[in-house]
């Protein structure tokens, strides 16, 4: 679903969907602050009618699955959310940071193209290694939009994860990539 949405808001917005990723985006200034700050809005804004939407399709199944709203599960604890967000965000940075990079388009002339593909791909895989620890954030936008509409008090009680932890990772993903990926000299054969 990310590859699709990536490729289809390609043309309209870069494929910025989540918070996380314009962040990191706007620190290794690829992104004005204007820019990022609508963004966010309104990706805000998606997540919280799409959560809605989803409620009004399934009722029944979205209160006994508890809205999709994340949550750090039972014998892991905030730290380890902490740090399942903020690894799980860096590496769907930084693959955003290596599937855009304008050095490498140069090289590889279907990575444009291309982008969605590992893209979609990072985010399957920080969803394997992570649902089981906090069911998967690495998207501010949509931890809110789920909270916001299932609007239970365990859908708040670790919310601040889910925001800290994917700017954190997106933070590291900017700094990794602008000072040490951009800094080795690429030589072409």
């Amino acid at each position: 679903m990310i590859f699709a949405l990536v490729y289809c808001t390609a043309g309209i917005s870069g494929g910025h969907i989540n918070p996380a990723v314009t962040f990191g985006l706007f620190l290794a200034r690829k992104l004005s602050l204007i820019r990022a700050v609508f963004y966010m809005i309104m990706q805000c804004l998606g997540a919280i009618c799409g959560a809605a939407v989803v409620k009004s399709f399934q009722k029944t199944q979205y209160e006994r699955l508890g809205g999709g709203a994340n949550m750090v599960s039972s014998g892991y604890s905030k730290s380890s959310g902490l740090g399942a967000e903020i690894v799980g965000t860096f590496v769907l940075v930084y693959t955003v940071f290596s599937a855009t990079d304008a050095k490498r388009n140069a090289r590889d002339s279907h990575v444009p193209i291309l982008a969605p593909l590992p893209i979609g791909f990072a985010v399957f895989l920080v969803h394997l290694a992570t649902i089981p620890v906090t069911g998967t954030g690495i998207n501010p936008a949509r931890s809110l939009g789920a909270a916001l509409i299932y609007n239970k008090d365990q859908a708040w009680d670790d919310h601040w994860i889910f925001w800290l932890g994917p700017f954190i990772g997106a933070a590291l993903a900017a700094l990794y990539h602008q000072i040490v990926i951009r800094a080795i000299p690429f030589k072409s054969k």
